[in-house]
């Protein structure tokens, strides 16, 4: 919370509820409805116990596992840092949006500035292997979104889930990364200096419990988590089997926004987005698309503390941050591969490869003689489209 703030005995109680191996969301939080505190469960007598929840499920709640409590003490324990919180149901801080589904899960492990998670939010996702525009833009609109002063969530991962938290970082309103593990381990590794400056001014946050390492599983849940907490979710770039339109979907199914970047007919990384908007997704050119369809945010952020300020209305292709995700796929030229299929200036391109621009420059010219690459009249160089 950090633990000095709460009642440990209070907090073992949510913690036992959620630790109780049958006790998912949903049940717990029928539990809750019916005996209002966690404490009011495990207090109570009779058979009131199994006809809510069922005579295995009060089984299991009565009964007194040594693994539960271990792990109970370890969370107490982990608490006790400055930064380190548990976020219950029944704190003021527990995310408005989230604590509105059927399935909010009753307790959250946090990293970082607990208020952040009180915020009103907008989801920023894509493809774990973007082009560099697709970066850029996810950059541009997580840090114009900030700067209107929402919250950006994402999951962390490589791609444009990064380059969202960073754009966010810039703007100032701060950011939530939602993981798929324990909220003490960090993957993907890469993201570990991430993490440790997303917690600095927003928040790491998990509803699993901890030591959880990552498997396939758990990341469908972590896609609930943010699509949950969030007014919105923008897809950026993503494929068609994406675990991005998995968010988008999700979101749909509980009634929040969903707006999608379109791209180039000739990009598969696309095809995610195009198929959402034909869904009824809102079509966006620029984060005014966006900010029209949410909610006046109550108290956005003063112009004048926001970290070098940009306009609100940032466009697709607005000045981007330098990027720090490198591309790298086994087949191909790598300068197509990251250029995919949307026009881009030679600078953010060398910054993306870590190339010298001299280098870049004259690869470029090669690839723009055999026909590979167009160079537009503003300087930018984009993927010719294919004939036929």
């Amino acid at each position: 919370m950090p633990l000095a703030e709460g009642d440990p005995d209070d907090l073992a109680c949510w913690l036992r509820l959620a630790l109780t191996p049958g006790v998912g969301p949903v049940a717990a939080r029928t539990l809750l409805e019916a005996f209002g505190l966690p404490n009011a469960v495990f207090e109570s007598g009779g058979g009131l116990l199994d006809d809510i929840a069922g005579p295995k499920l009060a089984a299991a709640l009565r009964h007194r596992d040594p693994e539960r409590e271990r792990r109970i003490a370890r969370a107490l324990d982990w608490a006790r840092a400055d930064d380190h919180h548990l976020v219950t149901m029944a704190d003021a801080d527990y995310p408005p949006q989230l604590l509105r589904t059927a399935d909010a899960p009753p307790l959250l492990y946090a990293v970082g500035v607990r208020e952040v998670l009180a915020r009103p939010a907008v989801a920023v996702v894509g493809s774990r292997n973007p082009t560099a525009g697709g970066l850029a833009n996810a950059r541009a609109f997580a840090r114009a979104l900030s700067e209107a002063g929402w919250t950006v969530a994402s999951g962390l991962a490589l791609g444009i889930d990064g380059a969202a938290h960073e754009g966010a970082l810039a703007g100032g309103a701060g950011t939530v990364a939602v993981l798929g593990t324990g909220a003490d381990l960090v993957y993907p590794a890469r993201h570990r200096s991430l993490a440790a400056r997303i917690a600095a001014d927003g928040v790491v946050l998990s509803e699993l419990p901890l030591g959880t390492e990552p498997s396939p599983g758990q990341f469908p849940r972590r896609n609930r988590l943010i699509a949950g907490m969030s007014h919105g979710v923008l897809v950026v770039e993503a494929a068609l089997q994406s675990g991005s339109l998995i968010t988008a979907r999700q979101a749909a199914d509980i009634g929040r926004e969903v707006f999608a970047i379109p791209g180039s007919i000739h990009s598969p990384l696309a095809r995610g987005a195009h198929a959402l908007i034909r869904q009824g997704a809102v079509l966006v050119e620029s984060v005014d698309d966006v900010l029209a369809e949410l909610p006046a945010v109550e108290h956005p952020l003063d112009p004048a503390t926001r970290p070098m300020a940009a306009s609100s209305g940032a466009g697709a292709h607005a000045p981007p941050a330098v990027l720090t995700e490198r591309i790298e796929l086994p087949d191909g030229d790598p300068i197509l591969a990251a250029l995919g299929h949307e026009p881009v200036p030679p600078d953010l391109l060398a910054e993306h490869l870590a190339m010298p621009a001299g280098e870049l420059g004259a690869r470029l010219v090669v690839l723009e003689l055999a026909g590979r690459l167009q160079r537009l009249p503003d300087g930018r160089v984009v993927r010719p489209p294919p004939i036929g």
